[in-house]
């Protein structure tokens, strides 16, 4: 690399990229004392990248970095997503109801407002945003990564941190330098998109999906009278230099959406092109693509920057932990394996619900419908589709790393205290595997308190330990089983494996396994 004029400061950690998902994982690696370098080159304002939505599981992980209770106070809650046809009610899925979630409700509020509040969080933390700094080169070497960076101005320097994050977004040089490769199922619609004031008659605590044999379209409150509306529309019907108007968009909705609403006021107003992508690969050596820069799928369902939080979340804590010679570098293997399998599954998932907004033929409509209605009222509705909106279903290496109902932040310094709800829901350790103990949901047996005290002697010196009795939420209780258990509890809230109390050689054997190669038993 040469022609370079500068050379940058040193840091372990170089994130390139600095929305939602980079900042997740510059704050997430500042709390643990590991010095990041944050560059953005400056995304602009496209209307692809202004997601709206945060679901209940990136609530609980938001914890974490200690910005839930912000979020809460700026945010709009709503109660859960309805879906209708040609203005007929079909089916609901209610966050509200969620068993499992000390946060059983959506937050809407506009994407600058979630980076401001990140952005805020990351200084606090005492990181410097460097704005106006383009990665233009990436050689990804034996030793590690070395890129160039050009400033404004011209100023170029390189530079070689022990690690990388790509949170450049879709378009991301990060993964082009390394050759990866961006493909996806064949999935390509164009929406237009706008936040409006108006008046309606349908609930503020919902969000509404609304299919028409004309297309489908997005109604979701955002508080004090704005709404987001999505809406499907002609490829090429409208650029940057020819936004949407508000006479189309009203005519769309007396068409599509239940109830009545009139539209008063367009805040902005732009459209964009779907086509779902999946990086092949979201590590290679000592660089990682996350958000974006790994995954583009439909904005049905608003999992897009969801998805990329999780991603960052997956990644950071067991990257800090490595960096800090808590965890060995085969743990970072899993980052790959893990989030690229969720994001095979929200694509799928986000991919049916954009085509059954789309079916226009009397017989598919029909079909569709009656669908919709039949798991509604068998209650399928609820269990299925609102834990895979609200992601809490989420769930590693097919079914053996669940998400258990636990709070995700005991971790966190004085001074960093989540907006913990109600509810008794127990907090494992922020920045290392927690060992839950618990009797079952019976009569403990007559020998626990002697087995529960001989596991805790057998553990690793520093176990998080959680003494959990049966006053507990009735999800975790269930999660956990019936009989007496040591479910050992990752950092993010997954479990990792339940085992027999009664045998503590086996918990302290999977501890160090979990630490040294990797994060599943």
């Amino acid at each position: 690399m040469g022609g370079l004029t500068g050379r940058g400061p040193a840091a372990p950690v170089l994130v390139v990229g600095a929305g939602p998902v980079g900042l997740v994982v510059a704050c997430e690696l500042l709390q643990r004392g590991i010095p990041v370098r944050v560059v953005d080159a400056g995304r602009g304002h496209s209307a692809h990248s202004r997601a709206n939505v945060v679901w209940p599981r990136n609530l609980e992980l938001l914890d974490r970095i200690g910005v839930t209770g912000d979020l809460l106070d700026i945010g709009h809650r709503l109660a859960g997503t309805a879906f209708y046809s040609r203005g007929r009610r079909l089916a609901t899925a209610w966050m509200s109801r969620l068993p499992d979630s000390p946060y059983p409700f959506a937050l809407t509020l506009p994407q600058h407002d979630t980076e401001r509040v990140l952005r805020r969080r990351f200084a606090d933390l005492g990181g410097t945003l460097e704005e106006g700094v383009r990665l233009t080169a990436l050689a990804n070497t034996p030793g590690g990564p070395a890129v160039k960076l050009e400033h404004e101005g011209g100023r170029v320097e390189e530079l070689e941190p022990g690690w990388l994050v790509g949170a450049d977004g879709a378009h991301s040089t990060v993964r082009k330098e390394l050759g990866i490769a961006y493909d996806g199922p064949p999935v390509d619609v164009s929406f237009a998109i706008t936040d409006a004031r108006l008046t309606t008659t349908l609930s503020e605590d919902l969000s509404h999906y609304c299919y028409a044999p004309s297309g489908a379209m997005v109604l979701g409150p955002m508080g004090d009278g704005v709404h987001r509306i999505a809406l499907s529309v002609p490829h090429e019907a409208y650029d940057d230099g020819n936004p949407p108007p508000l006479e189309m968009f009203q005519q769309v909705v007396d068409d599509r959406a239940a109830g009545r609403s009139r539209l008063e006021e367009l805040l902005w107003s732009g459209s964009f092109r779907v086509r779902v992508r999946i990086a092949s690969a979201f590590r290679s050596a000592r660089c990682f693509l996350v958000g974006d820069a790994a995954h583009v799928i439909s904005p049905a369902g608003g999992q897009g920057m969801n998805t990329g939080m999780q991603d960052a979340f997956n990644l950071a804590w067991k990257l800090s932990g490595v960096i800090r010679g808590e965890f060995g570098e085969a743990i970072l293997d899993s980052y790959d394996t893990e989030r690229r399998a969720v994001s095979h599954s929200v694509a799928r998932s986000t991919e049916l619900l954009t085509k059954a907004g789309l079916v226009n033929t009397p017989a598919k409509v029909a079909l569709r419908d009656a669908a919709f209605m039949a798991a509604d009222r068998s209650g399928l509705f609820q269990r299925k589709i609102a834990p895979q909106l609200g992601q809490t279903a989420v769930s590693y290496d097919g079914d053996r790393h669940p998400r258990l109902p636990v709070m995700v932040s005991g971790g966190a310094e004085p001074g960093d205290a989540p907006a913990r709800p109600g509810g008794g829901w127990p907090a494992v350790d922020r920045d290392r595997h927690t060992v839950l103990l618990w009797p079952g949901r019976r009569t403990p047996p007559p020998d626990w308190r002697r087995t529960r005290d001989r596991l805790r002697r057998a553990l690793p010196e520093g176990t998080p330990v959680l003494d959990l009795t049966r006053a507990v939420p009735k999800a975790l209780a269930a999660a956990l089983g019936p009989g007496p258990a040591a479910a050992v509890v990752r950092p993010d809230g997954h479990l990792l494996a339940r085992l027999d109390p009664r045998r503590p050689q086996e918990t302290t054997d999977l501890l160090t396994r979990a630490a040294h190669l990797r994060s599943r038993p």
